[in-house]
């Protein structure tokens, strides 16, 4: 009988059911990985392309509440999203291994498992796993992504394939939705390290409590729900790159402990004392201005420039007209192949207005109109109104105390949405918080 070319990893703290398991396994497939250590989970996935993980649910004797596995499922989905999961769980304890299927398993086994059943479940998950590697493998770089014909986004993706094939850390700078993440992912698979992990981080999201041991990781014990010894951000992209997105929102009082991590190429989990050598490639971005951020105090100058070797500018869209057009009608592309929709087009007046709009929210309130659209449409022309831009006013030629006005009206009315939250406020704005605190002065809002 021919083996399956894949690799398989099971993880189990048993060695009865790794040694059953592989006994098993390796009549039908290439390579078998076992692993009686979950907390190694990462370093073999990092050093291995592994197709298919077989994960137990509980580690510790007395809980078999599955908490632990859960965790795991989301830390390995995260190293390695094309991975697909199946989940042991012992007879009862289903509810559990439910809840991993809702989180991105492909499957469960009860054990004791039949082994018939155990040969026909990972034989479907490769199957899954080579069609997810394939539709990956095959797509061309014109269906990941735009670049457009505008001389600034040309000039942008040019630096990028340059400062792609170095090890320089990169700092991107543009506007919300101006495609941040998409130009921090192309330096990385045009990168040396493209085969290696790719580690998105939302520094706007992380709440600055769980700051370091999200970054930087920490030891069993470390807090009061440190289970298990576990790998930060920094050592999940090991060899590979980190995407440290908005940075700008990282408060003073934290920057320094970054700063020290991207001097010395080094973490410390937290709760231990010997630091960990890590080898990534950092890529930032922000919507700020960080230079006034630095003239104001709010950021670290030292930071600043660390991170800083090389800065690549994306325009907003209102500085891309010549692209408006085309980037709707490859967003409309990308949408009908989602929704199973064909021959969309847009209608002349629809167009028209996609030229005038504004697109404040730049690509991706563009990708949100259209989606929506097309999801909305009952023909196949797309209309202006299908994309809720009947009411669009051209901005050229309006005056420059009509935008002053329009801006102070509508920090007014987040001010009021948030009941003067600034952070709140900040955030839905695309502002920093010392950006926005400079126009509450300007404006004279806030004051009593």
């Amino acid at each position: 009988m021919k083996k399956t070319q894949a690799n398989i990893l099971v993880i189990d703290d048993k060695e009865d059911i790794l040694f059953a398991a592989k006994m098993v396994l390796k009549k039908h497939f290439e390579q078998i990985f076992t692993l009686n250590d979950p907390k190694k989970a990462v370093e073999v996935l990092s050093e291995n392309q592994i197709d298919v993980v077989l994960l137990d649910m509980n580690y510790r004797i007395g809980f078999e509440d599955g908490r632990e596995g859960i965790y795991l499922l989301k830390e390995i989905k995260t190293f390695s999203p094309k991975t697909v999961m199946i989940l042991m769980t012992a007879f009862g304890k289903v509810e559990t291994a439910v809840e991993g299927l809702k989180l991105g398993a492909f499957d469960y086994l009860l054990k004791p498992w039949d082994n018939n059943k155990l040969v026909e479940v990972v034989k479907a998950a490769v199957t899954e796993s080579r069609k997810e590697r394939k539709q990956e493998a095959v797509k061309p770089d014109k269906d990941i992504f735009f670049i457009g014909e505008s001389a600034t986004i040309k000039r942008a993706y040019s630096l990028a394939d340059k400062v792609a094939k170095t090890d320089a850390n990169v700092l991107i700078l543009g506007e919300n939705g101006t495609g941040k993440y998409v130009m921090a992912n192309h330096i990385h698979q045009k990168s040396p390290r493209a085969t290696k992990p790719f580690i998105h981080v939302d520094l706007g999201a992380l709440n600055e409590n769980i700051f370091e041991s999200e970054l930087f990781g920490y030891a069993k014990g470390a807090f009061t729900d440190a289970k298990t010894d576990t790998a930060g951000r920094f050592e999940m992209a090991h060899n590979g790159t980190i995407f440290l997105d908005e940075i700008g929102n990282i408060p003073l009082h934290l920057q320094s402990k970054l700063l020290q991590v991207i001097q010395n190429k080094q973490v410390t989990r937290l709760g231990e004392a010997k630091p960990r050598a890590v080898d990534v490639r950092i890529i930032t971005a922000t919507n700020a201005d960080l230079k006034e951020e630095v003239a104001s105090k709010q950021f670290r100058e030292d930071l600043y420039y660390r991170i800083n070797t090389m800065e690549i500018v994306l325009p907003p869209l209102r500085e891309r007209t010549e692209d408006l057009i085309d980037l709707a009608s490859f967003l409309l592309n990308k949408m009908e192949t989602k929704y199973d929709r064909i021959n969309l087009s847009f209608s002349k007046t629809a167009l028209e207005q996609i030229e005038k709009h504004a697109w404040n929210g730049n690509i991706r309130e563009m990708e949100n109109r259209i989606e929506r659209a097309v999801i909305l449409c009952e023909e196949n022309e797309i209309t202006a109104a299908d994309l809720d831009l009947e009411e669009v006013t051209e901005i050229d030629g309006i005056q420059d105390t009509q935008l002053s006005d329009m801006e102070k009206t509508a920090i007014e009315r987040a001010l009021q949405k948030h009941n003067n939250n600034i952070s709140k406020t900040a955030e839905e704005l695309g502002l920093s918080r010392a950006a926005l605190y400079r126009r509450m002065d300007k404006y004279e809002l806030g004051k009593k």
